[in-house]
């Protein structure tokens, strides 16, 4: 009984810790594993030598990059399936995933440019691209920079596309992980037991 009784304990405390709210100690962790991913990409975006990589490169990194934030999001919703508190893990899946994807985009910018003054007019700077991305990714345009050649403006239709998803699907599928991992911790097994037992106390 004893066995029985302890094999029980972990997913009962599993359940009653997803019942409540993430403490101080847990949300200043999830702080730092964000702050220290953004801080991570920023500094590869920024020491990469992009405006010295060809243009078949810039295509196969985009691609090859976009398919690693299609696997960072999976991996995201695993881990918010299975995390204890649920709202804070996506909240932190979305403040990861969101700059990796932008500056994916920027990066892709930045050799575009660098390999035609046609593709926008001009040189950009990775704070150029940067800011470009932003813009395009919040629907802002402020038009002074501009897609000017065919394959400049070919990537940034994909870039707007992709928004779309980002912005509606992606949000979407994170708020229902949540829902369904709250909802399956409430149900789970082990809630009717637990519900006859206080009303046998």
């Amino acid at each position: 009984m004893r066995t029985r009784h302890g094999a029980g304990q972990a997913p009962r405390d599993r359940r009653e810790a997803a019942g409540r709210a993430p403490s101080s100690r847990q949300i200043i962790w999830s702080t730092l594993r964000v702050t220290g991913s953004i801080t991570a990409l920023g500094a590869a975006y920024y020491l990469m030598p992009l405006d010295h990589f060809a243009a078949s490169s810039c295509v196969i990194v985009l691609f090859v990059g976009l398919g690693v934030f299609v696997a960072l999001v999976a991996l995201q919703l695993r881990s918010i399936l299975r995390s204890s508190h649920p709202g804070l893990r996506a909240v932190e899946a979305l403040a990861i995933s969101t700059p990796f994807f932008l500056l994916l985009f920027a990066a892709t910018y930045v050799t575009l440019a660098a390999q035609s003054s046609a593709n926008f007019g001009g040189h950009l700077s990775h704070t150029d691209s940067l800011y470009f991305t932003v813009t395009v990714f919040s629907t802002v345009g402020f038009g002074d920079i501009t897609a000017k050649s065919d394959p400049a403006r070919l990537v940034v239709t994909v870039q707007m596309l992709v928004d779309l998803i980002v912005l509606g699907l992606a949000l979407k599928i994170f708020v229902g992980a949540v829902r369904r991992s709250r909802e399956r911790r409430s149900t789970g097994p082990g809630a009717g037991a637990r519900a006859g037992e206080e009303g046998a106390d």
